[in-house]
């Protein structure tokens, strides 16, 4: 990816079989589905990808291509997002909780992909089925599609990251066809290409953002100062009216820092406002160790200290975040609960260290909005 902001938007695959491009072979970045594994060895198992809070396995969220121009080691480089499915388990912001991290890259020259970028046509052909293995023999769950060490008991052909998928793909159908003999196994027992595990399917498209005038943004900047204070001036005459007697009981130093307060967050929320209008539709802003975060408010910002170091001793950086304009397109609201963030900030190793034989975990931070600030 290139220097300065980058925008990622969500798009439908176009026509039949048009989600060629967000196989593996393609370097995809996506949302859904079932994860498009770069390198093949040293894949997260299950325990690493269960959430911190509940410690059910989470469904594959997203992943970006991010290759490190001039960096041999990383010619490939893929992140990976997981996120529980668990609404109870969003309540708090903070580190880690519902969400995993992971981080994989590979020489140009690997022994899983040609040297040659992949064609930009389709294959010939049907669209292939969820595949079962990867080339280096590392079995897949059926389900969610991540490292599957656990096989059905009975026909031993099935494979599984825990008895949760297992149990649910009991249900979906593998009764029926679990046993059969292998000359129809294949395709009686084909893996379904969505499940209701797993997110809806997306490519994401990165584009750069476009650069605002200096004079658009000190008027704009002052305009959304302007509205907060007419905001907190409307608050204070509506209270007024209403809650005299409250207000007399409270210490006017204690207001006068609530009023700040409230004046201050509102202003850093029509900041975000106004930055993503001019694109909406934005799921993803990356600039890695370049532009921070964009943040929907000034509380739970984390601090230096408040992000670990990676396991190489390496100070981590931001990468990209992950906007609330996703969740338009993950089908996950529902009544009371539901999942939900302000925004989701990945912080990646420096050093981008490692290589082609394991994932590293890295680390993300789930910003809330503040109340009474929403979109």
């Amino acid at each position: 990816m290139a220097p300065g902001v980058e925008l990622g938007f969500a798009a439908a695959a176009e026509g039949p079989g048009g989600a060629w491009r967000l196989h593996s072979t393609y370097f995809p970045s996506k949302v859904g589905g079932r994860p498009a594994w770069l390198g093949e060895a040293g894949l997260p198992g299950p325990a690493a990808l269960r959430c911190g809070r509940c410690q059910q396995p989470c469904a594959f969220l997203l992943q970006l291509y991010a290759p490190l121009p001039g960096r041999a080691d990383a010619f490939h480089r893929t992140l990976f997002v997981f996120a529980c499915r668990g609404a109870s388990c969003y309540g708090l912001a903070g580190p880690g909780g519902p969400f995993r991290v992971f981080r994989s890259q590979l020489p140009r020259r690997n022994d899983t992909y040609p040297e040659e970028p992949p064609p930009e046509e389709p294959p010939p052909g049907p669209a292939p089925a969820p595949p079962r293995r990867l080339g280096s023999g590392a079995a897949l769950c059926r389900v969610c599609g991540c490292l599957g060490p656990r096989c059905c008991g009975r026909c031993r052909r099935a494979a599984y990251c825990g008895p949760e998928h297992q149990a649910l793909d009991w249900r979906r159908g593998h009764r029926r066809s679990c046993g059969q003999n292998a000359a129809v196994d294949d395709l009686a027992n084909a893996i379904p290409e969505h499940n209701e595990f797993l997110f809806p399917e997306y490519e994401i498209l990165i584009e750069p953002e476009e650069p605002e005038f200096p004079a658009d943004t000190t008027d704009d900047e002052q305009g959304a100062e302007d509205t907060s204070k007419d905001a907190k001036e409307q608050e204070e005459l509506g209270a007024s009216g209403t809650s005299d007697q409250a207000f007399q009981s409270l210490d006017e130093e204690a207001l006068e820092a609530m009023a700040k307060h409230e004046t201050a967050e509102e202003k850093i929320f029509q900041m975000f406002k106004k930055r993503v209008a001019a694109e909406p539709e934005q799921i993803i802003r990356y600039c890695r160790g370049g532009e921070g975060p964009l943040w929907v408010s000034g509380e739970n910002r984390p601090e230096e200290k408040d992000i670990p170091n990676c396991v190489c001793g390496a100070k981590r950086i931001f990468e990209f975040q992950i906007m609330p304009q996703l969740l338009n397109h993950l089908q996950v609201d529902s009544l009371g609960e539901s999942i939900d963030w302000g925004t989701l900030v990945v912080y990646t190793c420096a050093d981008s260290c490692g290589g082609e034989s394991e994932y590293l975990e890295e680390f993300i931070w789930k910003q809330d909005y503040s109340m009474g600030c929403t979109l």
